[in-house]
């Protein structure tokens, strides 16, 4: 490395010190003078140290043997040292904590990872540090607010998203194209976080916006999913019935908008014939979803959920879902491109997106009549489907609104592509 460099890394290590320091000496900023163990300076000179440790090492490493001695040699002086004085002033206030130990075992090992290393890591590990460490009060008050169900469930759920994903095999197994374990286990990732971020914004928000924005960021990711957890949440005596319709009907809202979104970036011609009409659609079920909000907010108290995710129901809708998708590609094999917009409203039986995509893709072969066809078959198919779904999951209060919403979208939509066409 030249010299400039050098300067450049020794730098970082001693700025990720000073940024750790100023937090752990504001926090003891009340402390006189040699009342406190390490402050801004001594955090600052231990990222200075594992700095200095590294270009010493950097130096001698086409030495034989020694690569690493320097490193761990220092580190060890570091860490006795720090901790026989965390000790005394732990003794001294009567109190436990080996924070500021970490802290400054991880400060010289980023000073040396900044010689040594990747600075973006480095760097990056700092500001995550810095974060950790100033976090103490939200993280302490989190933790006494936490319930057993909520920790289980976010353990379930890291466990199939990070352990149980990554070693399912992806290819599909079965005729038609065959079903992937790995999309089975996808679907159901997404229904149970669906419901855990359902279950956070209540808590954050309240019964009746935080449905709403659940429902909202659930529709990104799947509005049929969010249709189907809320259909079943519906019948709940603890659940306010308003509330999660609306966040049901916000999710609907948002599969309109994200079409809109795919068809202008991947079938900009065909925007002038279905862009007014998902707009308008989009528009008529968040206002349908606003003055249901507000109903809730009135009609019931805040409440609060029992469990963030029930795992065998996720299980059996992801199933379900499968089923469908499944069916949908047997139908396109049967069917071939003659069945263009049968196929795409079976494949709106489960998800929008795809049928999109697919014909988005095809926007060469065919007309841009048939292709606006088709999504918008699809479209209708995929609200009839999650009306059909509300009616047999849900309770009868939801089944009523989920269809009055699609229907008045439906019909704003049809209202606002007839306009455009005649203007």
């Amino acid at each position: 490395m030249e010299d400039l460099e050098l300067f450049r890394r020794m730098a970082l290590a001693i700025a990720i010190g000073a940024v750790v320091g100023v937090e752990r000496h504001w926090r003891e900023r009340e402390e006189r003078e040699g009342q406190r163990t390490a402050g801004i300076r001594t955090f600052t000179l231990i990222g200075m140290f594992g700095g200095a440790a590294g270009l010493i090492e950097y130096h001698l490493s086409d030495g034989p043997g020694a690569s690493g001695i320097v490193l761990s040699s220092f580190f060890a002086m570091l860490t006795g040292a720090f901790a026989v004085f965390q000790y005394r002033e732990s003794v001294a206030e009567g109190r436990h904590s080996v924070t500021s130990v970490v802290a400054a075992m991880l400060v010289f090992a980023l000073g040396a990872l900044a010689i040594l290393g990747d600075m973006a890591l480095a760097s990056a590990g700092g500001v995550v540090l810095l974060a950790i460490l100033a976090s103490r009060e939200f993280l302490h008050r989190l933790m006494r607010r936490l319930s057993w169900l909520e920790l289980r469930s976010a353990v379930i759920l890291l466990a199939l998203t990070f352990v149980l994903l990554p070693i399912l095999p992806d290819e599909p197994i079965g005729p038609f194209g065959g079903i992937s374990p790995t999309r089975i286990l996808v679907l159901v990732i997404i229904l149970a976080s669906i419901s855990f971020c359902g279950y956070v914004a209540v808590r954050l928000l309240g019964s009746s916006r935080g449905e709403l924005v659940a429902g909202l960021v659930g529709g990104i990711v799947s509005s049929t999913a969010v249709t189907i957890t809320n259909a079943r949440r519906s019948g709940s005596a603890d659940t306010a019935s308003a509330a999660v319709t609306a966040g049901a009907v916000g999710a609907g809202a948002i599969s309109f908008f994200r079409t809109a979104i795919l068809v202008a970036t991947l079938a900009p011609a065909l925007t002038a014939g279905l862009l007014p009409a998902l707009l308008g659609g989009g528009a008529a079920m968040i206002g349908y979803a606003a003055l249901l909000t507000r109903r809730g907010a009135g009609e019931h108290a805040e409440q609060q959920q029992k469990n963030p995710f029930d795992l065998d129901a996720v299980v059996k809708m992801a199933l379900l879902l499968v089923g469908v998708a499944f069916m949908a590609q047997a139908a396109s094999r049967i069917f071939g491109e003659a069945g263009l917009i049968a196929v795409s409203a079976l494949s709106g039986l489960a998800d929008v997106d795809a049928a999109t995509v697919t014909v988005a893709g095809m926007q060469n072969a065919i007309s841009a009549e048939i292709a606006a066809l088709a999504i918008g078959a699809a479209l209708v198919s995929n609200m009839i489907a999650k009306a059909i779904y509300a009616s047999f999951l849900g309770s009868a209060r939801f089944r009523r609104h989920i269809w009055l919403a699609t229907l008045l979208a439906l019909a704003v939509a049809a209202l606002c592509h007839v306009g455009a066409r005649l203007v």
